[in-house]
Order: structure tokens, then C-alpha cells, then sequence
């Protein structure tokens, strides 16, 4: 007689071919690690970045908090801050949730027994979510470097906020080019919507883009291939923002580009810093410049220090007058300063008010061009530019209603079609020339 009941073994037989998977999806969060925090109450007492206003919950690994913050009236984000509280420093935001999606007073933020971590307004409308229903999360944590997870039972990252980033990066984070992680720049100190500005990982590497009002598509500025160059056929799977020590144990920030051709990263130095290089972030501003932020602790009460910029007068890596946005509108950068402001009518001083004239008509014989000799737009040093005649560069901006005006290189017959002028950069060469287009005087 066997020694269980048959239909007893055909049940262990069909439990036994359950996916483990199943049994995670089942998993429910425990009800003493569930929460519902509610955006009410006192205001923090120490300043934070952007002059914004916070109120602290719970989560807290040091020097990390998650909080609720504005800088407007009753239009809140959940983010973490970064800033030892003891020092009484500025808080940085390092990371959000709903960027550009506020919610107002008495907005709540809830992990139910399904795992899904959803922010809510007052009326219980999502303005974000993980989407992790049902996915086998058991729990949730802020961890030391700021990664904040949502867990399995087995401790698995079912989600973590690293995959997801704003405008930073911490140590140890990384963008990735299978999943498009970008980081893109807020619109301004007041305003946390997106703004113009991207850095992103490509096969290639690292690339950084312009996206302005008149823009067809992102217009790059900048790409690691000044950094330096892959094996040929290689490419990028990876890029991780490090502090690694060299062989005199001094640290340096790096950041760390695998390839699928080679197993180990190939790290390129940004900088050494003087100060505990592990409480630093690596962040694309809102005027596209890339900066990483190191809290000194050797100061009292603590203070934030830049210890890398990539664009900067004294960079060995960019000129200021390759960013976009330098000098406005319109503005001839040279030497990394806004030296003038040239118009159909001659260079004029600049200002900040300095802008192309509008063109009132793109019907052709109603406008026209003034030329600008030893100048580059900040497209032409990593774009490759169209190899055409200069007639054939004129048509073509001629018959296109969005182009402002076009540059041209009388020594290698390149043409690029500017969509935004913004800064031009005074070069030595007088075959570099640039056509701004005007509205004929009748």
C-alpha cells in the first residue's frame, strides 16, 4: 500500500511544478512594513536647495532623506535630499519622483500589502507609481548611497529609484544603454519640469544634447570621443559615476564606460578631490554644464564644494563658449566670455537681452542673410556637418521656413543648418563663415 494517498501525491506533483515565480507574484508586503505618509505639517529648519521649502518622512539612511519639497505654493515633489542633518548644511535634491507632476497639501505616499509604491494627491488621483503590483515586493528601503529600493523576499531589487534618474547621478550609479537612462537638466532653479538639456548613454558613449524651441531634434554639443576612443567594433553597455582610489590612495571621481568587448570598465578621471569623495554627485545643471558637488567636511558646519566642471574657463576639457546656452539667445563667445552681440547692422555689445531679429517672412526674395567671418556654431565641433557647395547650403536653409541661418566651412565644403542660434565662437580661421537669416528692407 503506498504510504500516501494518491490524490495527496498528484496535488504534490502539480505544487511542485508551480513557477517560482507564482509564488513571489503572491508575496505580499507584511502590514508592519506597509505605510501611508501624508504631505502636512511643520516645514523643516535647514536650507535646501533652490531656496525650497521641505518637510522630512520617515525613510532615513545618513546623508539621505526622503522628503516632500516646493519652491511654489502648494506644488510639492517627492525627493530625496542629500546633506548630513547634524551639520546643518544645505540639503541638495538628488532625486524625484513626480518631476513636473506636483502634488498639493495632504498628497499621500503608500506602500500596500500588493508592493506597488504610489504618491497620490488630496483626492487620490496618482500623480506616480512603481507599478510594481503584485511583483513579489515584500519591502522597502533608502539605502546608504541613496538608492532607494522596493524588495523581494529574497532580497532581489524589484525596483530601485538608480534606474531611474532626474538630472544626477550618485556614486556608484550608472546610465545604461539598454535601458536609454538619461539624465536631463530641471528648467530652472524655480522650476523642476524638464528643461533643455540631456546627457545620455549611446553605443558610442557618453553625448550630451540641446533641445531648444525651434529645434527639429536634440542638437549635441558635446560626446565622450574627446575622452577617449573604443576599440573598433565595440560598444558601450554601461557608464558608472565612481570614486576609486589610484595607486598613491588618493581617490578620484571617474566614470567607468563597459563595453561588450572588454569585461573590465575603462575609466575615464574627471578629477581629485580634496575632500571624502564618496559624499559627492555627479549633476547636468539647467544651463547644460556638467558639475559634480563634494561635501566637505572639514569646514564648519560643513559645505558643499565643486570639484569638477566640464565646461569651464580653467577646464582642460571644454571651453564655456561650447555650451548652448552661454550666451543667450544670440551672443559671439571668445575666450570663454560674451564678447558681442552680432547684428545685420555690425557687433554690437552684448547683452543679455541679445537676440536674432525675427524673421517676418520665409516666402523666398522676402529675406536675406548677413554674413559673420571666424565664426562657429556650437554644433559644428562634434557634428559632422552635410559636404555640399555653399549655394547648395544656402537653398537649403532658404527652403526651410525653421532655419535661422547656417554655417559653413570653406575648407572642407561642410554645411550645418542652424534651428537655434544661441552662442556663436569666435575662431581664427576667416573660412569658418555663418549666414544669419533677416527680413529684407523693402
Amino acid at each position: 500500500m503506498d504510504a500516501y494517498p494518491s490524490s495527496l501525491l498528484l496535488f504534490g506533483l502539480l505544487l511542485s511544478a508551480v513557477p517560482l515565480n507564482f509564488h513571489l507574484a503572491r508575496a505580499q508586503v507584511p502590514p508592519l512594513a506597509q505605510f501611508k505618509y501624508f504631505n502636512s505639517g511643520d516645514f523643516g529648519d535647514y536650507l535646501s536647495e533652490y531656496g525650497a521649502f521641505y518637510r522630512d518622512l520617515a525613510p532615513f539612511s545618513d546623508p539621505f532623506q526622503l522628503c516632500f519639497y516646493n519652491t511654489t505654493p502648494d506644488a510639492f515633489t517627492l525627493a530625496v535630499r542629500m546633506g548630513p542633518v547634524r551639520s546643518g548644511t544645505l540639503f541638495r535634491w538628488v532625486w524625484e519622483a513626480n518631476r513636473g507632476n506636483p502634488v498639493g497639501e495632504d498628497a499621500t505616499l503608500t506602500l500596500g500589502a500588493d508592493g506597488n509604491l504610489v504618491l497620490a494627491d488630496s483626492g487620490g488621483h496618482t500623480a506616480w507609481q512603481t507599478n510594481t503590483a503584485n511583483k513579489g515586493v515584500v519591502g522597502f528601503k533608502l539605502l546608504p548611497n541613496g538608492n532607494m529600493v522596493l524588495y523581494d523576499s529574497n532580497g532581489n531589487f524589484v525596483w530601485q529609484s538608480f534606474d531611474y534618474p532626474t538630472d544626477t547621478l550618485l556614486v556608484g550609479q550608472s546610465l545604461r544603454a539598454s535601458a536609454a537612462t538619461r539624465l536631463v537638466s530641471r528648467a530652472s532653479a524655480a522650476d523642476n519640469s524638464k528643461g533643455a538639456y540631456t546627457f545620455t548613454l549611446e553605443p558610442k558613449g557618453l553625448s550630451l544634447y540641446y533641445t531648444g524651441m525651434n529645434s527639429h531634434k536634440p542638437l549635441l554639443y558635446f560626446t565622450s570621443s574627446a575622452w577617449f576612443i573604443l576599440e573598433t567594433g565595440s560598444l558601450v553597455t554601461n557608464a558608472t559615476f565612481d570614486c576609486y582610489p589610484d595607486t598613491d590612495d588618493r581617490p578620484f571621481y571617474s566614470i567607468a564606460m563597459v563595453t561588450d568587448a572588454v569585461g573590465h570598465p575603462s575609466r575615464i578621471v574627471l578629477a581629485h578631490p580634496k575632500y571624502n569623495a564618496t559624499l559627492s554627485f555627479l549633476r547636468l545643471g539647467f544651463d547644460g554644464n556638467l558639475r559634480i558637488y563634494t561635501y566637505n567636511e572639514g569646514v564648519n558646519g560643513g559645505a558643499w564644494k565643486v570639484t569638477f566642471t566640464l565646461f569651464d574657463k580653467q577646464s582642460i576639457w571644454e571651453s564655456e563658449c561650447q555650451l548652448p546656452s552661454r550666451c543667450g539667445n544670440l551672443g559671439l563667445c571668445e575666450n570663454n566670455r560674451c564678447v558681442g552681440c552680432p547684428l545685420a547692422g555690425g557687433l554690437m555689445r552684448w547683452t543679455k537681452s541679445c537676440a536674432p531679429a525675427k524673421v517676418a517672412s520665409c516666402k523666398l526674395g522676402e529675406f536675406g542673410y548677413y554674413e559673420l567671418q571666424g565664426v562657429d556654431h556650437f554644433l559644428c565641433k562634434y557634428t559632422p556637418g552635410i559636404r555640399m557647395r555653399e549655394n547648395e547650403c544656402v537653398n537649403k536653409c532658404n527652403k526651410d521656413c525653421k532655419c535661422l541661418g547656417f554655417f559653413y566651412n570653406l575648407d572642407t565644403s561642410r554645411c550645418w543648418i542652424a534651428y537655434e542660434l544661441n552662442t556663436l565662437i569666435k575662431v581664427s580661421e576667416s573660412t569658418h563663415v555663418g549666414y544669419i537669416k533677416v527680413t529684407k528692407k523693402l
